[in-house]
C-alpha cells in the first residue's frame, strides 16, 4: 500500500510503499478514506511523543470501510462504514470497565503508538470496544473530522465542562479544536467569547455562533476583556491550543467556581506552565484535562449532528492528497491551515 513514512523525527517524511496491515484475530483492516491533517501529527513527527517508534506512519483522524476482519470479531463486517477514536482502548481495565476509556490503562493510539492513517490501510486491534458505524448520510470527510480536534472538544464541553444554556464560555484558540469547542458551546445555549491572534480565524468564529472576540494582540490584558464582556468572568474558560499564555489566561478569566478545562497539547517546553494557583484556591475554581472521547459517547454526537444542531462540515479545509500532505504537516509548526485539511489517500 501507499503510505507517508518518516525514519527520523523532524526529517520530511516520503511517500513509500509498504506492505499491506493484517488484522489481528480481534482485530479489522480499515481502507482509508478520508484522514485529518492535525497538529498532534505535527507534534509526533517533531518527536514530542514518546510513544512513536521508528519508522512511522503519522495519522489519527480518519474514516473508511472494514476491509478484513480477524476471525474473533463479533460486531462488526466487511464493508461496513466506520470511524474511531484516537485512542482506543482494551477494553478490560478498571478504567474501561468504569466507561473510561478514553483513559484506558492499556490504551493504544493509531498515528502514534502504532501506524496510523496517512496511508490506503490501517489496522485496528480490539474492533469491537473501538469502532464507530458511521451514518448513512455523513460523508467520509466530515467523519474524519470528528476524530480527534471535535470529539475532543465535544468531552471538554459536554461532559468535563458541563456546559450549560446562558452561561458564558471562553475559547482560547480557533483552530480545528477551538472552532469546534465554539460550534458545539453555542449549539448547547452558551454564550462564547472567542480568542485569537487572527481576525480572519475570529471573524469564522463569529460565523459559528460565538457572541464575542477577543483578539489578543489588540487588548492589554486578555483576562480583563473577558472579564468586561462576561460581566465578571467565564463560567468555563477552554485552552484550545496549548500554550503557558493561553492556559494562565484561560484560567485566569475564570469567574469564582469556574471551570477551566484543558484541550491543547502542553508537550515539550511548554509541558509546565505557569497555574495561578492562589485564584485557584481562592475562588475554588476546578481544572480538568480532556484527552478524546469513549466510543460509546459518539452516539450523543452524531445524534447532535444528525438533529442539524452540530454541522462540522462547516470547519472543513481542502482536500489535498498524501503526496500535499508532507509539506502541509511540516508547515503545521509555523502556518497552521485555514480549517481542517482532509487527506484523500486515494488521490
Amino acid at each position: 500500500m501507499k503510505a507517508m513514512l518518516f525514519e527520523a523525527f523532524g526529517q520530511m517524511p516520503e511517500i513509500s510503499t509498504v506492505a499491506d496491515p493484517v488484522p489481528a484475530r480481534g482485530g479489522v483492516v480499515i481502507e482509508v478514506k478520508a484522514t485529518g491533517l492535525c497538529r498532534s501529527d505535527w507534534h509526533g513527527w517533531m518527536g514530542h511523543d514518546p510513544d512513536i517508534r521508528l519508522p512511522h506512519v503519522p495519522g489519527h483522524e480518519f474514516a473508511g470501510v472494514v476491509a478484513a476482519v480477524g476471525a474473533d470479531v463479533k460486531s462488526f463486517r466487511v464493508g461496513e462504514r466506520v470511524t474511531v477514536p484516537f485512542i482506543a482502548a482494551c477494553g478490560h481495565c478498571r478504567e474501561c470497565h468504569a466507561g473510561h476509556q478514553q483513559v484506558c490503562e492499556a490504551q493504544f493510539q493509531p498515528g502514534f503508538t502504532h501506524w496510523g492513517s496517512f496511508a490506503e490501510f490501517v489496522a485496528i486491534d480490539r474492533a469491537d470496544h473501538n469502532l464507530v458505524r458511521l451514518p448513512e448520510a455523513m460523508d467520509f470527510p466530515t467523519a474524519a473530522s470528528l476524530g480527534c480536534r471535535f470529539a475532543t472538544s465535544f468531552r471538554a464541553v459536554v461532559d468535563q465542562g458541563r456546559a450549560r444554556g446562558g452561561e458564558w464560555v471562553a475559547v482560547h484558540g480557533a483552530g480545528g479544536v477551538g472552532l469546534s469547542a465554539i460550534m458545539i458551546a453555542a449549539a448547547l445555549g452558551a454564550q462564547v467569547v472567542a480568542i485569537d491572534v487572527s481576525e480572519p480565524k475570529l471573524a469564522r468564529a463569529r460565523s459559528l455562533g460565538a457572541s464575542a472576540t477577543v483578539n489578543s494582540r489588540e487588548v492589554v490584558s486578555v483576562v480583563e476583556a473577558v472579564r468586561e464582556i462576561t460581566s465578571g468572568g467565564a463560567h468555563l474558560s477552554i485552552d484550545a491550543l496549548g500554550h503557558p499564555e493561553t492556559c494562565f489566561n484561560s484560567i485566569s478569566n475564570l469567574r469564582r467556581r469556574g471551570r477551566h478545562v484543558q484541550v491543547g497539547l502542553m508537550l515539550a517546553e511548554h509541558a509546565r506552565p505557569e497555574i495561578p494557583m492562589s485564584q485557584v484556591i481562592a475562588h475554588e475554581l476546578e481544572i480538568y484535562g480532556s484527552h478524546g472521547m469513549q466510543a460509546w459517547r459518539y452516539d450523543a454526537m452524531l445524534a447532535m449532528i444528525e438533529s442539524g444542531s452540530l454541522k462540522p462540515e462547516r470547519l472543513l479545509g481542502e482536500m489535498i492528497s498524501l503526496e500535499a500532505a508532507v509539506a502541509a504537516l511540516a508547515d503545521m509548526g509555523h502556518k497552521p491551515p485555514d480549517g481542517i485539511s482532509i487527506i484523500d489517500p486515494r488521490l
